[in-house]
């Protein structure tokens, strides 16, 4: 048709990780600011491929890794982990894209529910996620590490 334009949403290819994309999920979290010290990224990638590979989604816009998620189910609720985006590419639908995907991965496994954190200084993360229907929980999160992966099991 004359005068239309395919939009990024449009020519994403969500599937499931691949080895070879590694770097550059790594280095999209990076971008994004999801790394930390204390969450060695390359761990996190093994510990998912080694327990739940079919939950790790990347989105793919001419070979090139745009979007990632991880979506967990633990059999009560649905948990989702490291969503990016590529900045130079937000507010296109590609974090609704993959977020939809997440979510029929984790609905086709019986989940009833999802759940994610957020850090509180991430609002446009909050705004995101409220954009496309979630909303906040009265609840406390609370955390506790069992391994640092910066040393190693204790």
């Amino acid at each position: 048709m004359p005068g239309s334009t395919v939009t990024d949403a449009e020519r994403l290819e969500v599937r499931r990780y691949r080895a070879s994309d590694r770097a550059a999920v790594v280095e999209l979290w990076r971008r994004c600011d999801l790394t930390r010290p204390w969450n060695d990224p390359g761990l996190d990638i093994d510990r998912k491929t080694t327990r739940d590979p079919d939950g790790f989604l990347v989105g793919v816009i001419d070979g090139a890794v745009v979007t990632v998620v991880m979506a967990g189910y633990d059999g009560h609720r649905g948990w989702i982990n490291y969503l990016a985006v590529d900045p130079d590419r937000r507010g296109a639908g590609l974090g609704a894209e993959i977020m939809r995907a997440a979510e029929q991965h984790l609905a086709r496994l019986g989940c009833p529910k999802v759940n994610l954190q957020i850090r509180t200084s991430n609002i446009d993360a909050v705004r995101f996620y409220e954009s496309i229907g979630y909303s906040m929980d009265d609840v406390v999160s609370m955390g506790r590490r069992l391994i640092d992966d910066e040393a190693g099991p204790a």
